[in-house]
């Protein structure tokens, strides 16, 4: 049964794609802009072919209520300055690749879609690094908001390695794989891994079981108020 995962990983990147869109036109430099958008485009490409695998792509994305969306929270959370930005996409993209690599080396649904998807993730995780290096490594100001931003975002990166029905991966090995990278990305940036709680009661995450932050609400509302306005509008 492919639905509910495609579901949970086609949310993910429909949910991120519309977080990054929002910097639209307030990145912190034009070239940041660019390359923000290009990331954003790129997953709202593998949402559309992951929701198109359970139904309408534009039913799913537009019409769902809040609780129906199967998205971690991890991928939610605002924007945010650009320091946790870049956190939420370094813990996000570095999950991704890893995980789209394991697909990708399989023969089941997922397998073309992943082997596509991971060449495009590669580069989405080799920019959250270069820039979680050089705001890390950088002046104190950057330092300080670049540590902030990695505490804040981390009780929400144990979500990722819960198991979902219909994805067939080693979840240990991908949660042991994603933890070297990032606390070898985060050794060389001189920030070192956040000592919060990634799972048990303290961590937070329930977005596969349709339980969101408050942050969500308001952005759904955005994402889908155009088209609740105008149903079966034709562009």
């Amino acid at each position: 049964m492919i639905t509910g995962a495609a579901l949970a990983l086609g949310d993910d990147a429909l949910v991120l794609s519309h977080r990054l869109g929002e910097w639209a036109g307030s990145a912190p430099v034009l070239e940041e802009e660019v390359a923000l958008a290009n990331i954003a485009l790129d997953l709202l490409g593998q949402a559309r072919v992951l929701l198109s695998m359970v139904g309408d792509e534009d039913e799913l994305a537009y019409l769902r209520e809040e609780r129906s969306f199967r998205n971690v929270q991890l991928v939610e959370q605002p924007n945010g300055d650009f320091a946790h930005t870049i956190a939420r996409q370094l813990y996000f993209s570095t999950y991704q690749r890893l995980l789209y690599g394991q697909l990708a080396a399989g023969d089941g649904p997922f397998a073309g879609l992943a082997a596509k998807a991971v060449k495009e993730v590669a580069y989405h995780q080799d920019h959250a690094e270069q820039w979680t290096l050089r705001l890390g490594d950088g002046t104190a100001e950057s330092h300080e908001r670049m540590r902030r931003a990695c505490e804040s975002l981390w009780r929400y990166t144990g979500e990722l390695f819960q198991p979902v029905e219909g994805l067939d991966v080693d979840h240990a090995a991908l949660e042991s794989a994603w933890l070297a990278s990032v606390t070898d990305v985060l050794g060389r940036a001189t920030l070192g891994v956040p000592e919060g709680p990634r799972t048990g009661a303290w961590a937070a995450g329930a977005g596969r079981q349709g339980l969101h932050t408050e942050s969500f609400g308001r952005m759904i509302a955005e994402m889908q108020h155009l088209h609740r306005s105008h149903p079966g509008a034709a562009w």
